[in-house]
């Protein structure tokens, strides 16, 4: 059976909803979007294998590979969207609508279509004049847990050396974004009337020492890290949210603050958590209060790409931009772990990401088809 054409696969994937979302009420399987895929992939000889994200039942991972070989190409998206505002959009999300030069519905920018052109471009292609495999990789839940990307492994990819995540960055080429980790940090006390300190410890009143230490210990790490490359040159913390106690004659027993770190390349998530766990657990120890944490996003590393890496350069001269930096994150560390030097290149805008009436410029399709052709053509035949 032949592959669809472009805008019977952009209608598929639009049209299958495929929400990641941590409240379970509006969370659903990405499994019938991979299905779709799979048999679009299969249909234009790629060899694909739908693989099932452990612990998250009806989430799927897709790898689809065409030739055979090492040192190959990935062309990579997420298969799941947001939720969003039903009562917000003026076209149906779930229906894909052409309108003004634009293609509008859930997932248009961020970041199905690239997966249909991804297909599109790669079935020009006789796989027999490979001397390097395409692998189309198309991954669940990047929208919330990145439960996806964490549960590939080296063997998964053992095929590859480049690889191209078609995140919305209006066809310009990214090699570096910060990272993210997010964290709950909870102090317990002791309750008591308001008219006797004595008879309580304040854990709100503890909590103000633990943002005074986040303060003082974000202008230490503002001063020590700093990257020209990027808009806000610095590591950010935000203390996002905050809540303790219940009434105001009472003496706080309870406080938890919700923080945001977005660290630059070069700054370890796993060393970041662990200096807030001891910073936090020192004022707790010489205020007699109980401190627990617990991570509300796990993280994500940050990503440096060398600008002197192939993918790099290639990307750049294709786009005619020299490669730059963003503040979201992706999947690309879950690539480059496994030694797969990666780029962020998609036609989306990021201003159209999570955003009512999200649309895919029309004008935008032929070129990105033109990019990933040449990508192909060069790390795939070429090389």
């Amino acid at each position: 059976m032949p592959t669809p054409d472009l805008t019977s696969m952009l209608r598929g994937l639009i049209e299958t909803p495929s929400i990641s979302s941590t409240n379970p009420e509006l969370d659903q399987s990405n499994q019938p979007v991979i299905e779709h895929l799979a048999n679009w992939l299969e249909d234009t000889d790629f060899t694909v294998r739908q693989l099932p994200v452990p612990g998250h039942p009806g989430k799927m991972n897709l790898i689809a590979t065409l030739g055979q070989g090492e040192a190959g190409l990935v062309l990579a998206g997420h298969s799941d969207t947001v939720p969003f505002d039903e009562y917000r959009w003026q076209h149906n999300p779930f229906k894909l609508t052409e309108k003004e030069g634009r293609l509008y519905g859930l997932g248009t920018s961020d970041m199905k279509s690239f997966l249909a052109l991804a297909i599109e471009a790669a079935k020009t292609f006789d796989a027999a004049k490979f001397k390097h495999p395409l692998i189309i990789l198309a991954t669940a839940d990047e929208e919330t847990s990145m439960s996806g990307a964490v549960a590939l492994c080296a063997s998964d990819l053992s095929g590859a050396r480049y690889a191209v995540i078609g995140e919305p960055t209006g066809l310009k080429p990214i090699n570096l974004h910060k990272g993210i980790l997010m964290e709950a940090i909870s102090l317990r006390g002791q309750s008591g009337h308001s008219s006797d300190p004595s008879l309580g410890n304040n854990a709100l009143e503890g909590m103000t020492a633990v943002m005074t230490e986040l303060i003082q210990w974000r202008k230490e790490l503002q001063q020590q890290n700093q990257n020209p490359a990027f808009a806000v040159p610095v590591p950010t913390l935000n203390l996002g949210h905050i809540h303790g106690g219940d009434n105001p004659n009472r003496i706080c027993a309870e406080c938890e603050l919700h923080i945001d770190l977005r660290p630059l390349p070069g700054m370890s998530i796993e060393h970041l958590r662990k200096e807030i766990h001891q910073r936090v657990l020192d004022i707790a120890g010489k205020l007699k209060l109980q401190a627990t944490f617990n991570p509300l996003f796990a993280g994500i590393e940050a990503m440096q790409t060398d600008a002197s890496s192939p993918i790099v350069k290639t990307c750049e001269q294709l786009t005619n931009a020299k490669a730059g930096s963003v503040a979201f994150g992706t999947e690309g560390p879950y690539l480059k772990q496994f030694g797969i030097d990666t780029l962020i290149l998609g036609p989306g805008d990021i201003g159209q990401a999570h955003q009512p009436d999200e649309y895919l410029s029309l004008d935008r399709i032929p070129p990105t088809i033109e990019i990933l052709k040449n990508l192909i053509q060069k790390f795939c035949v070429e090389e």
